[in-house]
């Protein structure tokens, strides 16, 4: 013991305790986890980001519902090429998040539109002035006698106007001549029917005949 005292320095001392700090903690470093070693309380804020999770990491299965918000989703991220057929329904967009402009051309076909989706009030005023709506076809005829001349008219329901109309004679027809068929336009201004007229020719006959008017009537 005492030939051991004489070796021993403080040199010599803080040199061993050196050393065996140093071995023990290349051995601590080197050491492996067990499996679930590091736990979620043991990570502080922010220690784990991107730079640090491999590609596929992160799956769908390690994500609770309602964890990824809008918030966390940087413009431009999710693209139409990320989103599965039919992942997005209706009910999880809001009001005017669809618009013209970001639909592609021919986007929206006849078969992806509801039965009756499409009403008056979503179409512009000069488009809809082009279409014939509720179309009603009507006729009135003249009694059938020998009157020199003849004309009758066809009247459209209330609320609609023509839109093309004809005539037609019927009976003895040996001296008569129909002399003008057009639409019939009211005090206001609106084609409410359509008119025509006939009249005997030469000398005229005794035999009847008869004129009838059409009107081709819908709602402008």
């Amino acid at each position: 013991m005492s030939h051991l005292k004489r070796h021993l320095s403080p040199a010599t001392v803080i040199s061993c305790i050196a050393l065996f700090v140093a071995l023990g903690g290349a051995a601590y470093a080197v050491s492996p986890l067990g499996n679930k070693a590091v736990k979620t309380k043991n990570l502080a804020n922010g220690s784990v980001n991107t730079l640090k999770l491999r590609s596929g990491a992160v799956t769908t299965l390690k994500i609770r519902n309602g964890a990824v918000t809008g918030a966390k989703i940087a413009p431009g991220a999710v693209g139409s090429t990320q989103i599965a057929n039919g992942a997005v329904r209706s009910a999880a967009l809001g009001g005017g998040v669809v618009t013209t402009g970001k639909l592609k051309n021919e986007a929206v076909t006849g078969s992806k539109i509801q039965n009756g989706a499409i009403s008056s009030s979503k179409l512009s005023a000069s488009f809809l002035a082009q279409i014939v709506r509720n179309v009603t076809y009507v006729n009135a005829t003249s009694p059938e006698d020998s009157e020199e001349s003849k004309t009758i008219t066809a009247t459209c329901p209330t609320g609609k106007q023509v839109i093309g109309g004809g005539a037609r004679l019927g009976g003895e027809l040996k001296s008569v001549a129909l002399t003008g068929s057009n639409p019939f336009v009211a005090s206001s201004g609106e084609r409410t029917g359509w008119t025509a007229f006939a009249h005997e020719t030469g000398t005229g006959q005794t035999e009847k005949w008869l004129l009838e008017a059409f009107a081709v009537c819908a709602e402008l």
